[in-house]
């Protein structure tokens, strides 16, 4: 076992969630194990696919195993999987911190639209790639628990503003129960900065019967104020709580520490969700 590859008992909490085999035959030289490790290895690296060293297997290979099992979505059903298991245990801390992080996309992800070519009907027709000042850019949202776990991840391009995906992003937040039961999709409360301060998600999280910290802009405050009475009361704002707003910083930079992750080399944004899907198991895999 190479440095970085999946433990055993890793792969236990994996390879259940993977799909069976379906081609009858000889058996294949390399195990599905191998190639999920070559996967991993490419994420952590952030290399090219053809770089991608032969003790995991052929590079097409990997390559096309990552494709299937992101079009199938597998990664992203591995990682509700194993917060099922997590929230059976009780491991699952509902005081949730949003956020998001702007990663530059690098030019070998800007090729992806060609005329005739065939699209997909699950895949955004911008591919989740936005143009800023830094050139192309994708920003993750992400939603974790108060143990700094993902819970839930959502993909945009990179000039959009982090209030009008809030809703969005808390919607999937799906935590299945392990026996009967609805699954959880409401956390107790919401901790944010105040780029998420806005009327309509303050308005949206009060529906859902969700507590919710995050400061108020400078302007909101200003226009509250100026119209005295009919202005209202101030929103309440949990100083104790919001110190704890740091935990969603130190999730990104787990995340990040894979170089895949902090650089967008995948053209599609399926595949890069995926991506971004398996370091969140991976995350989930190391502390449960």
């Amino acid at each position: 076992m190479a440095r970085g590859d999946l433990t055993d008992a890793q792969w236990s909490r994996l390879q259940p969630l993977l799909p069976r085999e379906k081609k009858p035959g000889r058996p294949p030289i390399w195990t599905r194990r191998q190639l999920i490790d070559g996967i991993r290895w490419r994420i952590r690296a952030g290399t090219p696919w053809r770089d991608v060293p032969e003790r995991y297997g052929p590079w097409q290979t990997v390559s096309t195993r990552f494709r299937r099992y992101a079009l199938d979505g597998i990664f992203t059903r591995a990682l509700q999987q194993i917060q099922a298991r997590a929230d059976a245990a009780g491991d699952i801390d509902w005081l949730v911190q949003i956020d998001s992080t702007v990663v530059r996309a690098h030019q070998h992800a800007a090729a992806t639209g060609r005329k005739g070519g065939f699209h997909r009907p699950d895949e955004p027709d911008d591919h989740a790639l936005g143009r800023s000042r830094g050139g192309l850019t994708t920003k993750i949202h992400l939603a974790c628990d108060g143990r700094g776990h993902p819970l839930a991840i959502l993909l945009t391009p990179g000039q959009r503003h982090d209030s009008v995906c809030a809703r969005l992003l808390l919607e999937r937040i799906h935590v299945s129960r392990t026996g009967p039961g609805r699954p959880r999709c409401r956390p107790d409360q919401v901790i944010a900065d105040k780029a998420y301060s806005s009327c309509g998600f303050r308005a949206y999280l009060r529906k859902r019967g969700i507590a919710h910290t995050f400061p108020e802009k400078a302007d909101q405050q200003r226009h509250r104020l100026n119209r005295g009475r009919r202005g209202g009361r101030p929103p309440g704002f949990d100083r104790e709580a919001y110190r704890r707003r740091n935990i969603v910083e130190r999730c990104f930079n787990r995340l990040k520490g894979f170089r895949g992750i902090a650089t967008r080399y995948e053209k599609t944004a399926t595949s890069y969700e995926a991506a971004v899907s398996l370091a969140s198991f991976l995350l989930w895999a190391r502390s449960v």
